[in-house]
């Protein structure tokens, strides 16, 4: 039997590069171009050693929908894994270009979908070319060996509208939103112009780049002081952010510092600053 394990949320390029050649390893390149970047560069042209392009934004969001980045279906999901080479038996590493953007997104998904063996990469693509690992070309199309991957969706790591807005008002519940603080109080404008300014009410602002560091997460001792600050200590998490993504790095900077009870507001701010009749503040 395999002895490779996965005991954290979140790998070192180290680990990584000593299991590299583990059969029971997959990584995963889920590079997306960030939503506030007018360029390209995100998007590079090499990849780790071994990985597998999990295509968020075509193949494994909700394409039925103008949201962005909504979760796709169950049974798309598990088809689309498959096609990947993916079994439940397998370890996953998930990474992007960015250090950590949309690789948490990633991490959350598979959890979501009944898969906790996956662990999103401590600086991804950037600290792996840093420490002169090997890379190769992207390459396009790849047809892998069908994996049997079997999704068993968990409904309590994911949130809607309907949930926020029972739950807004209630003491024990929280919602920390990932945005800016600039987008967070409406005083600097939406990458996407349809939408409102402002915020849930009742929501607090972590902005998810206080988190980081040169695109690595924070030492964990650093989180549980940051999170403490917001007296959440036994109540339920709601995460949310612009469109889904940046919540997921602030629910696993919360799932390193020991909090449960956590979901994520798929349709995050794309969906909530374009509802009528929802309460805004600013």
């Amino acid at each position: 039997m395999n002895s490779l394990k996965i005991t954290s949320p979140l790998v070192s390029v180290s680990w990584l590069a000593a299991h590299i050649d583990d059969p029971d390893l997959v990584i995963l390149d889920a590079t997306i171009k960030k939503v506030t970047s007018d360029t390209s560069t995100d998007l590079q042209q090499k990849s780790i050693k071994n990985a597998r392009f999990f295509d968020i934004k075509k193949t494994f969001s909700d394409t039925n929908t103008d949201i962005p980045n909504m979760l796709t279906s169950e049974q798309n999901f598990e088809e689309s894994c498959r096609k990947l080479g993916i079994s439940n038996h397998h370890k996953i590493v998930v990474y992007d270009t960015l250090g950590i953007y949309s690789s948490a997104r990633v991490w959350w998904m598979f959890k979501t979908m009944g898969h906790p063996n996956i662990a999103v990469l401590d600086g991804g693509f950037p600290e792996w070319q840093k420490a002169n690992l090997p890379c190769e070309s992207k390459n396009s199309i790849i047809n892998y060996q069908k994996g049997d991957f079997k999704a068993s969706f968990l409904s309590e790591l994911v949130t809607d509208a309907n949930t926020i807005l029972n739950e807004m008002n209630i003491k024990n519940t929280l919602i920390l939103d990932a945005r800016s603080p600039g987008r967070f109080t409406g005083k600097e404008p939406e990458p996407r112009a349809s939408l409102a300014g402002g915020h849930i009410p009742n929501s607090m602002n972590l902005y998810y780049n206080d988190l980081l560091s040169h695109g690595k997460m924070k030492p964990t001792q650093d989180l549980k002081e940051m999170l403490a600050d917001f007296n959440i200590e036994n109540k339920k998490l709601i995460f949310t952010c612009g469109s889904g993504i940046t919540a997921c790095i602030i629910m696993l900077a919360a799932e390193l510092a020991g909090y449960k009870n956590m979901s994520v507001y798929d349709g995050s701010w794309s969906e909530w600053g374009q509802l009528s009749g929802v309460p805004i503040h600013c």
